[in-house]
């Protein structure tokens, strides 16, 4: 029981899987419209220009169970596969390259399976055109015939390309190449060929024309691309002859001739002419129209002259036949003819050279005068000269030449039959020249041309040459320099100038002359071409140097030529060293040195250079004197007062030095000078009180002392005033204005009667020498050196303490003691300092009661207004 109930279920199952598996619905491509990119091909279309390995399209489709599906893609039997597709994705890619032109359409059977049921379709793929040929001429190539007396404008051949793209890219136009040198035109849409309008054919000038034609499509897209593509054709133009030509004789003119030992019957020469139509050209018939006597006959047909007649038998050297040449048509008429002369003259043996002649008969020599120079082209009138070889014929033709210098002289004719008259003529006038040559001679040669003999003979031509003007002066440099010292006197030679003219005569001699601005000073022979200074004229280098003018050069015609001098005045040493100064008295200052400085008025170096030496100093060996600069210092070990009083016992420190100023020139000059020195030592204030400071620097101890009582009195003075202002304000009912208070501390007396005991007698040692004065020409350099000297600043003494200030203004001018310099030593600096700052301490304590004062004076001046 329990296995039926089993199997009860399972063959339900089975009936509806079977039931199931029957309903099954085949899968189905989605509908596409145009322009769709997905679907099942249907309405593609696709440029043929499009890339191998694009994806084109997509294959979509479903299966009404949603399965799965797949696509495929085949063709009919012998079709060219063109796509690939991938099954699953359905994308089509193009994998052969596509080609309207031959094949427009392409068949492909799409297919859709769902893995139990496919579906396939046939679809048509359209293939667009682009624009990828190019035009293609047909039937070529292209021959036309045309005859040249077809009519200006007619057609005369038509053209045909063919492109198979279609629309604009498969339209032609037509055009030729170089249309402005060509013959011919075409019309651009039809191809037609046709004459230019008013140009004609002419098979003389040209029997063949190549013209080149372009066929150009309309152009159209490729690959993205706007592209034109063009094809291009010759078209060979034969032009016909038509006969429209008279007959032309060649070779002409025509020379025959009949030697002594001719025999009758012999042919002389041969005419030839030809149709000037050559593409078809006539037969010729020659005859002789008259000046034969009887003499001579024509071959009709060849144009062979025969003479009929025994030599000795022609009455006549020469004979002039006129011959005439017809064309004859295929049908026996004479058309048109040309005539030609034919000159035959009666020779006998060579036996004859060439001969020249002059007026009176042979003659081997002839002479010419002429003046140099003539015209290129001109005759040479003078010379009658004229050949001739008495044989006939070839035995009388010769070739003249003038042998000798080439290229000045041609003679004609060249070539001579029988006799002529020889004409020479200049042809280079610049080598017919009387400087380079006073003769001219040539050989005149006549040589025979066409004789197994070649006689020949010639004749000396001696042209002599007169001579023109037809040279410039000419100087032998174009500018000249000179150089000459200043102390020359008037009339010295500064230079020669050169110049030459080569002609002769009164033409070649040359004129001198000077001008310009700088000649004034200068002369100058007319006919040597020295130039030398004027008598009165003086030379100075150092007022100018430089002078520049013109030489001028010229003959008898006026015909000059110019150079330019250039003048040097050299330099001289005669000026000596002047000092610019009065140096009789200089003042040193110990550390700084002192300068002397002298001037030498010459223009140039070494004249102009000084020197400095020192030639005597009492004592000796103190000073030192820069050679160059002038500058005067004392020896280096010298630093104060006190080693030069060990020097010398001399204690006004004043010595007397002789230096000497010299030049560099040669001879050298010099200039000497007593120079007095006085020696000081530099000072940083003036007055009595640094008098006196330098009197104590030997015994600071003195000095300090004398400064500090100066300072205990004034600070007891001012105590003294102070209290008996306050006691003098306090016992008064009347408060005294402050400003009369002011006004009688600003009586100028106060100072002169408090600093009247500061004065000292000047004493007269050295010390009253660092004494400085108060006006500003303490500021001016007194060595005169032009270089301003700052002497190191020495140790300053100390100073004392100022006054206490006698008024309330703060204008007034601050009362200062003057400070000396002097030789101290770094202790007695260190004192100084303490000294300023116990100075500065005791003003900031007077400054103090003196405002107390002030405002307590104020308090009790206050009930009083």
């Amino acid at each position: 029981m329990k296995h039926v109930r089993h199997f009860a279920p399972s063959l339900f199952l089975s009936l509806v899987h079977i039931c199931l598996v029957q309903a099954n619905y085949a899968p189905y491509f989605f509908d596409n419209g145009a322009r769709s990119t997905n679907g099942n091909m249907a309405l593609l279309s696709l440029s043929e220009d499009t890339p191998v390995g694009t994806h084109v399209y997509t294959l979509n489709g479903t299966d009404p169970e949603g399965d799965p599906v797949t696509y495929g893609l085949t063709y009919e039997a012998g079709s060219r596969r063109y796509f690939s597709v991938d099954k699953n994705l359905g994308n089509v890619t193009l994998i052969e390259e596509l080609d309207r032109e031959k094949e427009d359409e392409i068949e492909v059977i799409v297919s859709i399976s769902d893995g139990l049921s496919t579906v396939s379709e046939k679809v048509r793929i359209l293939v667009m055109d682009a624009n990828d040929e190019s035009p293609e001429f047909i039937n070529t190539p292209y021959i036309v015939q045309v005859p040249e007396n077809a009519p200006s404008g007619s057609s005369i051949f038509k053209i045909e390309a063919v492109d198979r793209d279609t629309g604009s890219g498969g339209s032609i136009t037509y055009f030729l190449q170089n249309i402005h040198a060509n013959k011919f035109t075409i019309d651009r849409h039809s191809g037609v060929l046709r004459i230019k309008t008013g140009v004609t054919l002419d098979y003389e000038k040209s029997r063949t024309h190549f013209v080149i034609v372009v066929a150009k499509d309309g152009g159209g897209k490729l690959r993205g691309d706007n592209k034109v593509f063009s094809a291009t054709t010759t078209v060979t133009v034969n032009v016909e002859d038509v006969q429209d030509t008279p007959p032309m004789f060649i070779g002409t003119p025509y020379y025959g001739y009949v030697y002594e030992d001719t025999l009758a019957g012999s042919e002389v020469l041969t005419v030839v002419a030809l149709d000037g139509d050559r593409g078809k050209p006539n037969s010729i018939h020659y005859c002789i129209v008259n000046g034969d006597e009887g003499s001579f006959e024509i071959s009709n047909t060849t144009g062979a002259i025969s003479v009929i007649k025994s030599p000795n038998q022609l009455k006549k050297e020469v004979y002039e036949l006129k011959v005439q040449a017809s064309e004859v048509s295929q049908e026996g008429d004479v058309s048109v003819y040309a005539f030609a002369m034919v000159t035959i003259r009666v020779v006998d043996l060579n036996n004859h050279p060439p001969t020249f002649y002059g007026e009176n008969g042979p003659q081997n020599r002839f002479e010419l005068t002429m003046y140099e120079h003539p015209p290129e082209g001109e005759i040479l009138r003078g010379l009658k000269i004229t050949v001739n070889d008495s044989d006939q014929g070839a035995n009388a033709k010769f070739n003249l030449r003038l042998v000798g210098p080439g290229g000045i002289f041609r003679v004609v004719p060249q070539t001579v039959l029988n006799e002529a008259q020889v004409t020479i003529i200049v042809e280079n006038s610049a080598a017919i020249d009387y400087e380079k040559f006073k003769v001219l001679t040539f050989k005149l040669l006549a040589i025979e041309v066409n004789t197994p003999e070649k006689f020949s003979s010639t004749a000396d031509v001696v042209i002599r040459l007169l001579d023109t003007n037809d040279n410039v002066p000419k100087f032998s440099s174009d500018y000249y320099i000179a150089r000459i010292p200043e102390n020359s006197p008037g009339g010295s030679n500064v230079v020669a100038v050169t110049a030459t003219d080569p002609d002769s005569g009164l033409w070649g001699e040359v004129k001198y002359s000077i001008y310009g601005t700088g000649a004034d000073l200068f002369l100058i022979h007319p006919s040597t071409g020295i130039i030398y200074t004027q008598p009165w004229a003086v030379l100075d280098a150092e007022v100018n140097s430089k002078y520049n003018f013109y030489v001028k050069a010229e003959d008898t015609d006026g015909k000059y030529s110019l150079a330019e001098v250039f003048i040097t005045v050299l330099d001289v040493n005669d000026h000596s060293p002047e000092f610019n100064e009065n140096i009789q008295e200089k003042t040193m200052i110990i550390g700084s040195p002192v300068k002397i400085e002298a001037i030498d008025q010459d223009a140039e170096e070494p004249n102009n250079i000084v020197d400095y030496s020192i030639m005597q100093a009492d004592p000796a060996n103190v000073f030192d004197i820069d050679q160059s600069t002038g500058e005067i210092k004392l020896k280096s070990y010298i630093r104060s007062l006190d080693i030069i009083h060990n020097i010398t016992k001399n204690k006004d420190c004043i010595w007397s030095v002789v230096v000497q100023a010299k030049d560099r020139g040669s001879p050298s000059f010099s200039t000497t000078a007593v120079l007095k020195i006085d020696i000081t030592e530099e000072t940083l204030h003036k007055g009595p009180m640094a008098a006196f400071l330098m009197q104590t620097k030997d015994n600071p101890m003195k000095a300090l002392g004398v400064l500090a009582g100066v300072m205990g009195i004034m600070v007891l003075i001012t105590i003294m005033i102070s209290t008996a202002m306050f006691w003098r304000n306090k016992r008064s009912n009347k408060i005294t204005p402050v400003r009369r208070i002011i006004k009688k501390r600003q009586t100028p007396q106060s100072r002169t009667v408090r600093m009247e005991w500061l004065k000292f007698k000047r004493p007269s040692n050295a010390a009253e020498k660092f004494v400085v004065e108060d006006d500003a020409k303490s500021l001016h350099n007194e060595n005169s050196n032009n270089n301003v000297q700052v002497a190191p600043v020495p140790p300053t003494a100390p100073s004392p303490p100022p006054p206490p200030a006698l008024a309330p203004r703060g204008d007034a001018q601050g009362w200062r003691v003057p400070t000396v310099s002097g030789s101290l030593t770094p202790n007695f600096m260190n004192k100084q300092l303490k000294k300023r700052g116990h100075s500065s301490a005791h003003n900031a304590l007077v400054s103090e009661l003196k405002m107390k004062f002030e405002k307590r004076n104020a308090a009790v001046a206050e009930p009083h207004i």
